[in-house]
């Protein structure tokens, strides 16, 4: 075969492939990305009872975040569509490297971060710190690439608890490293990734099922054991988080005990969510949104305008949104080719899913406060890239569902 024959057998395997594209998962993401963009802008917009001068100075500095936001869509999408025209299979080949860069990322971050809210999480990047690097966000990728190559080459290993005992070592020292920044919810996230890997990888439903039982039960009487001591006898006992962080994870379970401190941003999406009933009071119309109630409402907590703009209504149309992305993965990781597609797509499923549920669950006052994105929609450059760069992976695994024969 000549090189014009080469040439154009290989653009026609692309444009086959490109038939396969998953075009509902696409056309819902993008609709996930532009209302979040519509809400970063109305959770930024100045409000109302400010001066003339202060509306002008506090809008062209609030607006950059929608701009800053519109930047990293299209970084996103540039990495996201270098994913889609590389064989995913050849990343098995990278998996070491990926690891050892993962580690690296995430120790730098403890000696040359930039520290904000308690935490050491980011990386400056450009002039006057334009983009904020947060190789955490990055790192849950790299993670699912690395553990889905470490579950491929354990196949029927996985049936009783010394076998998973490596599992957890593997994707321990990330979450250590994570922890020390100190970053819980990131944490939360790796563990859930795992715990979906391996679910898809086929550990046993009640093995699984008795460590998350045992993990929760375990963290739970360490926590109340720390806070009894320190109330009864005077000393606390040793906990790998901070004061702050402990109040706000237990918190949700009585907000009103500090309405002003711990359980201040609860209270407040609460009410906000609560004020928008089941219509909403209207687009850019939220009063507590637009009297700054919630500081930064624009990440942790915008899924909070949502349900006061938009009411029950706007917020069950985005949940279903994401509920169809989620579904889009599920189908994914049945249809791939191999096991190794089907872990990497488990993996994102599991990623996506777990930051719905806890953004949108500690938005409502029953998950605990962790500082979890909601994807693809909440502001934050990081984040987006890495979500987008996730969807290139899933669409290049659906598009190789099947070989190709010429």
């Amino acid at each position: 075969m000549n090189t014009r024959e080469r040439s154009d057998a290989a653009l026609l395997e692309q444009n086959i492939l490109l038939k396969k594209l998953d075009r509902t998962l696409l056309i819902t993401v993008a609709m996930i990305i532009l209302l979040g963009l519509l809400f970063i802008y109305s959770a930024t917009k100045p409000s109302e009872l400010l001066t003339a001068t202060e509306a002008v100075s506090s809008g062209d500095n609030l607006f950059a975040s929608v701009k800053k936001q519109l930047i990293m869509v299209m970084l996103g999408t540039g990495m996201m569509i270098m994913m889609l025209f590389m064989q995913y299979e050849d990343l098995l080949k990278h998996v070491k490297f990926l690891y050892v860069l993962n580690l690296i990322m995430l120790g730098a971050v403890l000696i040359v971060g930039d520290s904000a809210m308690g935490a050491q999480r980011w990386i400056a990047i450009g002039p006057n710190q334009f983009f904020r690097f947060q190789p955490s966000e990055f790192s849950k990728l790299l993670i699912i690439i690395c553990f889905a190559a470490f579950l491929n080459s354990r196949s029927n290993k996985l049936s009783r608890l010394r076998d998973l005992l490596p599992c957890f070592a593997y994707i321990g020292v990330p979450v250590l490293l994570v922890l020390k920044q100190p970053d819980l919810g990131t944490a939360l996230v790796y563990v859930a990734i795992m715990i979906g890997m391996l679910f898809v990888a086929g550990a046993r439903p009640w093995l699984l099922t008795g460590i998350i039982g045992g993990g929760i039960g375990t963290v739970s009487l360490w926590i109340w054991a720390h806070f009894w001591l320190a109330a009864n006898r005077g000393f606390e006992l040793w906990i790998p988080l901070q004061e702050y962080q402990l109040k706000r994870l237990i918190i949700f379970l009585d907000p009103w005990k500090e309405p002003l401190g711990a359980g201040y941003n609860v209270i407040q999406s609460q009410i906000a969510i609560g004020q928008g009933g089941f219509w909403g009071r209207g687009l850019f119309n939220g009063s507590q949104t637009h009297g700054d109630f919630l500081p930064i409402q624009e990440t942790d907590f915008i899924f909070s305008v949502v349900g006061e703009e938009l009411g029950f209504i706007g917020g069950s149309f985005l949940l279903i949104l994401f509920f169809i992305v989620i579904y889009r993965c599920i189908l994914i990781a049945i249809n791939a080719r191999d096991r190794f597609g089907s872990l990497l797509a488990a993996g994102i499923m599991s990623m996506l899913t777990v930051h719905v549920l806890i953004n949108v669950g500690m938005n409502i006052g029953i998950m605990p406060i962790t500082g979890i994105p909601l994807p693809m929609f909440s502001y934050g450059g990081s984040s987006m890239i890495t979500n987008l760069t996730a969807l290139g992976l899933l669409l290049n695994i659906n598009m190789r569902r099947k070989k190709i024969l010429f």
